[in-house]
Parts: structure tokens; sequence; C-alpha cells
């Protein structure tokens, strides 16, 4: 048998070299467009429970996130009228309805610039001023509170649920940080955190309910009604309803 061209020898040369690295070049390639859409979805899910830039410290390697931030509002809303509404009520009509009120709440957060930072049934926790500085915090959570009593007031109307939302705010400094190692949270402690808590708690239904710490930054901004109110745990504080 006459051997072969040298030309044809190149040729079978080269296309065996060349199509294995092809392959494995492609095999690569999608190797890493795999393991890009996985970062971005863990990065999708992060975010949803965790403020960006608490991610991005998590990502840098940070194992202990801790901050005070002096200047923030927070806002704690509870919905009055659900818990009796959901004791008679199916399980799959109460979770859309929550389902349906939450996801308003996060878009206004979203929409004013507020963080939200847990659920605890039918209550709702955000903050502004955290992790990001602000100046305009306390301005920005009033005019998300009012945002949330229309949502309520939307929701109401079209579901002829009877529900109404209780909200409080109280501005200050607070602690903020990641805890846990299976299920990540970011979260706030401190003398503001309980404020707000129990401004929300001793409010009114479809009111805001301000402590002095917070009406003092929206001056010229809203009316109020001034109330005393016996705090649990704080006894009697001069409060703020706004009008």
């Amino acid at each position: 048998m006459p051997l072969a061209s040298y030309a044809v020898q190149l040729f079978g040369t080269v296309q065996n070299a060349v199509i294995p690295l092809a392959i494995v070049f492609l095999l690569l390639r999608y190797t890493d467009l795999r393991r890009q859409a996985a970062e971005a979805q863990v990065d999708e899910l992060l975010t949803n429970a965790i403020p960006r830039p608490i991610v991005a410290r998590l990502r840098r390697g940070e194992r202990r996130i801790a901050e005070r931030y002096a200047e923030t509002t927070v806002l704690f809303a509870d919905i009055v009228g659900f818990t009796r509404w959901a004791q008679r009520t199916a399980p799959e009509r109460v979770v859309e309805l929550l389902d349906d009120l939450f996801s308003a709440f996060d878009a206004r957060a979203e929409r004013h610039g507020l963080e939200k930072i847990k659920t605890i049934g039918d209550a709702y926790m955000a903050v502004a001023g955290a992790p990001l500085a602000r100046e305009d915090h306390a301005a920005a959570s009033l005019a998300m509170a009012r945002d949330m009593i229309e949502a309520v007031a939307d929701l109401r109307e079209r579901s002829g649920v009877p529900i109404e939302v209780r909200i409080g705010l109280a501005s200050g400094s607070v602690v903020g940080g990641v805890i846990g190692q299976r299920r990540l949270l970011f979260d706030l402690w401190g003398d503001t955190v309980n404020v707000a808590s129990r401004m929300e708690s001793s409010g009114q239904p479809g009111r805001i309910q301000v402590a002095e710490s917070t009406r003092a930054l929206l001056e010229g901004r809203a009316e109020f009604e001034p109330r005393t109110s016996d705090v649990k745990g704080l006894g009697v504080l001069n409060t703020y309803l706004v009008r």
C-alpha cells in the first residue's frame, strides 16, 4: 500500500488534535456557563433574604458581620383582624392573601428604598438607613407606611376581607448583623427596635404611630396628634399619631 502523502498525514494529525480539543473546550465552556448560572441563582436567593451590601461582604469571606447604624428609622406593621379571619378560612386562601399583601409591601419597600428585615406571622419589619445610610430615613419610612395603609385598603376592597394595618415607627441607632449558619438572617437589635415594635402594638388600626424620635425628624413634613401611651416595658411615653 502506498504511503499517504504528507498533506494527508498532516490533515489527519491536525484533525485528531483539533477535534478532541474543541470538544474539551465546549465542555469547559458549558460547565462554566452552568457555574455562572448557579452562582446567579445563589445570589438571587441570598439577596431575597439578606441585603445586597451584606451579601457582597459575605462573598468576600467575612464571617462575622456586625455594625452599629447611627441614624435609622425602624418600621413595624401588623395586620389587625387577620388572625381571627385566618382561623375560619381555608389554609390556601390564608396563604394566598398574606402572600399578596406582603408582596405589595415588598414592592413598596423597594420603591421607597427601605430594607425588609423579616416577617413574623402577619407582622412585617423594615428599616431605612441600614445597611446603607440615608439622611431622609424618617421621611422614607413615613412614605412607605402611608403606602402600606393604601395597599391594605385596596386589598380589603378587592377581597372583602375585613383587615386593617397598624404601623409603628421609631428612629435612632441600631445594631445590625448576620446570624445563623444554615439559614442566614440579617437582623436588628436595640432600643430603637423595641420602641418601634411598641409603637405598633400600642397604636390604632389604620393609623401610623411614631415615637418622639421620629416626630422630631418629621417636623414640617406631617401633622400629628399627640397622645400618651402606657407602653409595655417602657412606661408612659409621649407618642404621636400621624394625621
